[in-house]
């Protein structure tokens, strides 16, 4: 993996190492997400949940959250209970999309499913309890940041992993499933709901903590849309090129599926010229920012480079 994508951004990205950026907010992800869910009574519940929360990733989303707060303004102490709470949602994601009744798959991060280890009943239950409390930790753990603007980051994440968001885009991924008439269109649906709208959320909730203004959110929303994008149709092919030890999941599952991709639909080639373009056009919102925006526009082409 190439540490920093200087190459896109000669001028304004030499001073910005991405690698020694990540390092360091994964570290405050890590810690912050393991204060955030002690173990309690009962254990077993508690453990499952903390087994998936604490099981590794690259904190992509929360990170995209404190880097927008911190962009516009504010801080990581005023982000970091949201942070939190969209790892918490992307977790609970996670869990149930492995399960049999959903993509069927053992391995997550490169260790077994929440299922394989805790069984169906108390995987299904972890992924609620998860859900559930990212809305709490929200609520109570926040602080300096005015009550209208958390009432609107709670409005923002409930959408995004709701039927108008993340739980519509996978009942539309299932339905297509083994459908090779599933049109562009379709697809691009599914993954602006089942994977954009998170990504999305994540960025337009760290700008309204730190107070931005509408124009603002307009800017973040078509940048965070069109990461998210790329980030699926990155997903697509390396579902196609990378191996198992590379996913930490299981390889070449859509094919199995017999779902229709992005390399299905253009090949792998247009494919990553498409998402390299999405990059690009998500960039260029934020040149107002200046180097203000440089750790969102590294994380941005780190999408599109990215092996695993």
């Amino acid at each position: 993996m190439v540490a920093t994508d200087n190459a896109h951004k000669p001028g304004k990205m030499a001073s910005f190492d991405l690698m020694v950026y990540l390092k360091a907010r994964q570290k405050l992800c890590e810690d912050a997400l393991d204060k955030s869910l002690p173990m309690s009574y009962p254990d077993k519940i508690y453990e499952s949940m903390r087994y998936s929360l604490l099981a590794g990733g690259k904190r992509l989303r929360p990170i995209l959250c404190l880097a927008t707060c911190e962009m516009m303004g504010g801080t990581i102490e005023m982000s970091m209970p949201t942070a939190c709470a969209v790892e918490m949602i992307h977790t609970m994601s996670l869990i149930h999309d492995d399960l049999p009744a959903m993509d069927n798959d053992d391995y997550r991060r490169g260790k077994l499913t929440n299922h394989k280890i805790y069984g169906d009943d108390i995987a299904i239950l972890a992924g609620d309890g998860l859900l559930a409390y990212a809305f709490e930790y929200v609520a109570t753990r926040t602080q300096n940041v005015p009550l209208d603007r958390l009432l609107q980051v709670v409005a923002r994440l409930g959408r995004a992993v709701g039927a108008a968001g993340l739980v519509g885009g996978q009942v539309v991924d299932l339905e297509s499933e083994g459908k090779s008439d599933t049109t562009l269109e379709t697809l691009t649906f599914i993954h602006n709901h089942k994977t954009g709208a998170l990504l999305e959320a994540c960025v337009v909730c760290g700008g309204i903590i730190a107070g931005a203004s509408p124009d603002d959110i307009q800017k973040l929303t078509r940048y965070s849309q069109n990461i998210g994008l790329a980030f699926q149709i990155i997903d697509d092919i390396l579902d196609i090129t990378a191996t198992n030890e590379q996913l930490g999941k299981t390889a070449g599952k859509d094919q199995k599926a017999q779902k229709v991709t992005y390399p299905k639909l253009w090949g792998l080639e247009e494919s990553q010229k498409q998402a390299e373009k999405l990059i690009e056009e998500a960039c260029t919102e934020l040149n107002s920012y200046g180097e203000k925006a440089q750790p969102l526009i590294a994380l941005a082409h780190f999408i599109t480079s990215r092996n695993h």
